[in-house]
Formats: structure tokens, C-alpha cells, sequence
């Protein structure tokens, strides 16, 4: 396999370029040239200027500057020394002025702080602190004694108004119903048996029920009238203040049978 230098020769014959066309271009002797092109770099200066020698060759021939000097390199790698580790800087001395500085610095410090703390409090600032009042001992008496709060009376409920209507259905069976309070639907469902449901309304009621037997009704705590029979379907019912005395049932007679008897 040829050598670095024996293919710098080969490129150089094959371009009909002589040793003295290159020293002449580049300022490189002779001597140094051909050092080059046989490999003996014991002829050739040290350091970077091997390297300057191998970039002007390449360049003068046309050749990839870089590569060549990579395969320089690569062939000879202890052509280059390594460069000497740059020492630290050398580190300044810290001035003694300064540490003497900071020391009368503290100590002044030190004393103004104490000086301050030791001050007496000016009338201005005795003035300003807030009053502490005297602690009242458990066994102290004071007076006047203080008079005792009556309680406020428990809120009661609210006093239903007496031209309100009250209708209490209770299911003796199942029985489906629909009632609108003041023309608001506020029931429709099936009641079970046993089940019971109250409505009010300011105005009036309307009622519809399924099974017109199966259902006892309470208007305004006084036992109601019977709907229908057992089965029989009852629609818009109306009950208002103006009608609720046909659905209330009326006693006197079963008074006035009893004195009889």
C-alpha cells in the first residue's frame, strides 16, 4: 500500500507539476518538499508548520485541502505535539485593607445596634402604645350587674289563611289522580292503597280520579262527600270556595236521626 507521501508524489507526476513549480508557488524549499513527499519528517520543522506545509501542497495541486490533511494526520499522528496545559491564572491575594476594612465595619455595626436598643423610649412613642385595660379577677364584683336578655319566643308556624282550600285525598284502593291547584298540575300518579296526598290552593281545584270509589277525600279538615262507585271514572272536578259546601257532608240529619231514636 503506498504511503502518505508516495501518493503526493503520484498526484503531483500525474499533473506534470515539478517540486520547484510548488516551491516556487508556495515559498517552500526544495528540500523540505521532497522531506515531505519520502516521509522524513525528521527533516521537516516542528509544530504547526508541517501542517501549513501540507495544506499549501494540496492546495497548489487542487487537491480537497481538508481530506489531505485528515489522511496526513491519520498516517503520521505524531506529527503534531500536544499542546502544553494552560495554567490557571495565579490567584490575586486578598488585600489586608480590605479585611481591616470590614472589621472596623462590623464593630461599628455592632455598637450602633446596641446603642439603639439601649435608647429610652421618647414621650411621642410612650404616647402611641395602646392602653392595656386592668384583668377583672373572677372574684372581683362589677357593676352595674348585668340585666338578663329574655329569650325570644319560638317562631310558630305560620298561620294558614281561612279562605285557603284544603283537600285530602286517602286511597282505599288503588286509584290513579290528577289534580291542578290554581291551574298547576301538582299530582299525577297512581295512589296505593292506604297512600294519602294534601293540596291547597288559593282558588280552586279540579280533579280527575280512575276509580271514584276507591278514594275518601277531607276538604278543609271536615270529612267529604263521595266521589262515585267503585271502578267509575271522574273527570274536572271543580272544587272552589263557592262550591266546596256540595262536597262537604252534612251532619244534621244524622244529628236529628239520633234525637229521634
Amino acid at each position: 500500500m503506498p504511503s502518505f507521501g508516495e501518493n503526493l508524489r503520484r498526484e503531483r507526476e500525474l499533473r506534470g507539476v515539478s517540486l520547484r513549480d510548488i516551491a516556487d508557488a508556495t515559498k517552500i524549499s526544495v528540500r523540505f518538499l521532497d522531506a515531505l513527499e519520502k516521509g522524513r519528517h525528521d527533516l521537516l520543522p516542528g509544530g504547526l508548520f508541517v501542517r501549513a506545509f501540507v495544506k499549501q501542497y494540496a492546495r497548489h495541486l487542487g487537491l480537497d485541502v481538508d481530506r489531505t490533511v485528515a489522511d496526513f494526520l491519520y498516517a503520521y499522528p505524531d506529527a503534531l505535539p500536544e499542546k502544553p496545559p494552560v495554567p490557571p491564572p495565579p490567584r490575586a491575594p486578598f488585600p489586608r485593607g480590605l479585611l481591616v476594612f470590614v472589621g472596623v465595619a462590623l464593630v461599628a455595626a455592632a455598637f450602633s445596634w446596641r446603642a439603639l436598643s439601649e435608647r429610652p423610649a421618647r414621650p411621642a412613642e410612650v404616647a402611641r402604645r395602646p392602653a392595656v385595660a386592668p384583668a377583672v379577677l373572677p372574684t372581683d364584683r362589677v357593676y352595674p350587674l348585668p340585666t338578663p336578655t329574655p329569650a325570644a319566643p319560638a317562631a310558630s308556624a305560620p298561620a294558614r289563611p281561612s279562605d285557603t282550600l284544603v283537600l285530602t285525598l286517602t286511597a282505599q284502593q288503588n286509584c290513579w289522580v290528577h289534580a291542578q291547584a290554581d291551574g298547576q298540575t301538582v299530582i299525577n300518579r297512581v295512589l296505593s292503597e292506604g297512600e294519602t296526598e294534601t293540596l291547597e290552593a288559593e282558588g280552586q281545584i279540579v280533579l280527575s280520579v280512575g276509580n271514584a270509589g276507591g278514594i275518601a277525600l277531607t276538604v278543609n279538615d271536615r270529612p267529604g262527600v263521595s266521589l262515585g262507585k267503585a271502578g267509575e271514572v271522574k273527570r274536572n272536578i271543580v272544587i272552589t270556595k263557592q262550591s266546596l259546601p256540595s262536597f262537604v257532608q252534612d251532619a244534621a240529619p244524622a244529628v236529628r236521626a239520633s234525637h229521634s231514636g
